[in-house]
């Protein structure tokens, strides 16, 4: 009776080596990509990209023919990010860097790549910082990534001030706002998060071509306009005058009573607004 076979291994790293030489390489290549707003040309492998990916196997056919593009055109995907993804496609294995993973990490939720994905994540909780802490709730906040949406909410709270100097928090979209000023825990004067609601509002204004009261309406009413003092609230009026913000009947009946932490550390209460 014939034994049964036994499966051998040979060394992975050699292997891995010799597939990482064709990322990117045209030889033998039988797809070739346009990718990123600057249209580089990436040359692929159709085989090695549809058996790894189903995204893939659905863009490209299961056949070569004049039903496929040449070249694909993929214009959302800078072409680092999707030559990361390529390396971990041939190699299960890529290099990420702090100021491209957020990018590797949507294309690999738009294709299907969920252990990049999780690779992605634990590198970008590794690296948070002030700078990119908006961004990346942006992109949880987008794509329903709830670990990374709790982390990063939680950073901001310990790092609000900073935080709100940013031009990544000028860019968060409503609803990634709307779960900044719905903690109660943010490490912030109310005056401070009022004026950066303002700024937010304005660059919103600007891209969207929209009044900024419009564009803040979804957000101001979260804001507790109970913790200012009397004369915070004046300077607000005043402003509200010059540049409407806050809706009358916002100011008038939508006053919260929920304790916010001020910029030192100390809870702030309706009493001590005046």
């Amino acid at each position: 009776m014939e034994t049964p076979g036994l499966i051998v291994h040979g060394e992975a790293a050699p292997f891995s080596t010799a597939l990482r030489s064709l990322v990117n390489n045209p030889l033998y290549s039988d797809v070739r990509f346009v990718v990123g707003q600057e249209r580089q040309e990436v040359f692929a492998h159709r085989c090695l990209l549809a058996c790894r990916c189903n995204f893939f196997q659905r863009l490209l056919g299961s056949e070569p023919g004049p039903g496929v593009p040449s070249p694909v055109v993929l214009s959302t995907v800078p072409a680092e990010a999707f030559l990361a993804v390529l390396e971990f496609l041939y190699t299960n294995s890529a290099k990420l860097h702090r100021h491209s993973v957020l990018e590797v990490l949507t294309a690999a939720v738009e294709y299907g790549l969920e252990e990049l994905r999780e690779l992605c994540l634990q590198f970008v909780m590794k690296v948070l910082d002030v700078e990119l802490v908006c961004e990346a709730l942006q992109i949880a906040v987008s794509f329903g990534l709830g670990p990374l949406q709790e982390r990063c909410v939680a950073f901001i709270e310990a790092h609000s001030q900073e935080t709100l100097r940013t031009r990544g928090f000028l860019e968060l979209s409503a609803p990634a706002l709307l779960l900044l000023l719905r903690s109660d825990k943010l490490c912030v004067d109310e005056a401070e998060l009022v004026l950066a609601a303002r700024s937010w509002a304005r660059v919103g204004a600007a891209v969207l071509e929209r009044p900024a009261a419009e564009v803040a309406a979804p957000v101001v009413r979260e804001l507790r306009l109970a913790l200012l003092a009397p004369a915070e609230l004046s300077a607000l009026e005043e402003q509200n005058r010059r540049e409407p913000l806050i809706p009358v009947r916002t100011r008038g009946t939508r006053l919260r009573f929920t304790p916010r932490r001020g910029g030192k550390g100390e809870g702030r209460s309706p009493g001590s607004a005046g």
